[in-house]
């Protein structure tokens, strides 16, 4: 068993930009990409919001580019899912296929997995007229009419959001009142390019053999009547979970889940740094999420250097240091 410099737990834009300025950092970080290797961006098609690609470029391709880039300056990366961390002694210990791993620094950016209906003509459209972030893909349906499942907040900003491309966007929710606040149902209420379909589930979306979304089927949970629906795109806003169930109990999370930071990416733990959706409820974008994990790298680099500007946690210093001297004459 080895000790590392610093410990990448996922492979999204956080988890890769994080292990690129680590391993520039001569870190030689132990990036482990997780079951979803890539982060969301594997599901995607085309991304046309990422700076320098004017033409833009594919998701998976994008992660593929970035993955290369962090090993080319030295990171490690190895496919598994972690199983259990231990972040009460130090260095932390992170267990990954029943091998344990040890970590001065620890980098979190597990991300959060948006919720789905569970069809399955939803998963094998995802990408392909199914999407769960408006501001990703709006752009795509100018012109177009789309339909937003879901009652809340999230779901309404981004049916607002929506009527700036869409010829229509049509809102489908199971009840017949809405979650969201008072202001944003006045919000989608006054809307001329917003309607609603009340008390209604997504029974299956359709492609009709093209590939890509041309509908979906309603069923109405009061009367069981079915509708069918032309639509060009289905924007699914139920909510988010973020992947913190590995961390409960010992690291402070919010109500919603998501893993509480300050002063930049650190969190309750000293030396364990949290990136992108996994801390993030609301802007949820790959470029913000590449940039957090830029802040953890040097966050995490600053305090396994001990650095005197790594503020806030000198009452842990000596503690740590002895800690971590130890870790490596026992390796040695």
């Amino acid at each position: 068993m080895s000790t590392h410099n610093v410990i990448v737990i996922g492979s999204g834009p956080a988890g890769l930009t994080a292990a690129l300025y680590s391993a520039r950092a001569n870190m030689k970080p132990f990036v482990i990409e997780g079951l979803e290797a890539g982060g969301q961006l594997m599901l995607t098609t085309l991304v046309e919001n990422w700076p320098g690609h004017r033409d833009g470029i594919m998701g998976p391709e994008l992660m593929s580019e970035m993955r290369a880039q962090a090993e080319r300056f030295g990171a490690e990366v190895v496919r598994g899912q972690v199983s259990s961390v231990d972040l009460e002694t130090h260095p932390f210990k992170v267990t990954m296929s029943g091998v344990e791993h040890t970590a001065k620094a620890l980098i979190i950016a597990t991300g959060a997995t948006a919720r789905l209906l569970g069809l399955p003509s939803e998963r094998a459209l995802l990408g392909h007229g199914v999407s769960t972030c408006a501001t990703c893909d709006g752009y795509f349906f100018r012109g177009k009419p789309i339909a937003v499942v879901g009652g809340g907040d999230s779901a309404l900003e981004e049916a607002i959001f929506l009527t700036r491309f869409a010829s229509h966007v049509v809102v489908v929710h199971r009840r017949e009142t809405l979650r969201a606040s008072k202001i944003m149902q006045d919000k989608a209420f006054a809307n001329p390019k917003i309607t609603f379909e009340w008390n209604s589930d997504v029974e299956h979306i359709t492609d009709d053999g093209k590939g890509e979304v041309t509908g979906m089927t309603l069923v109405n949970n009061k009367t069981g009547a079915r509708k069918d629906v032309a639509v060009d795109g289905v924007f699914v806003a139920i909510g988010h979970t973020p992947n913190t169930s590995l961390f409960k109990g010992q690291l402070e999370l919010d109500a919603n889940g998501y893993i509480v930071t300050h002063m930049g990416s650190r969190t309750s733990v000293p030396g364990v740094f949290a990136c992108g959706d996994v801390q993030d409820h609301t802007y949820r974008q790959a470029i913000t999420a590449a940039g957090s994990g830029c802040m953890a790298a040097i966050d995490a680099e600053h305090y396994v250097d001990g650095l005197p500007q790594f503020i806030g946690e000198p009452e842990r210093a000596t503690e740590i240091a002895e800690s971590i001297a130890a870790a490596e004459k026992a390796e040695a």
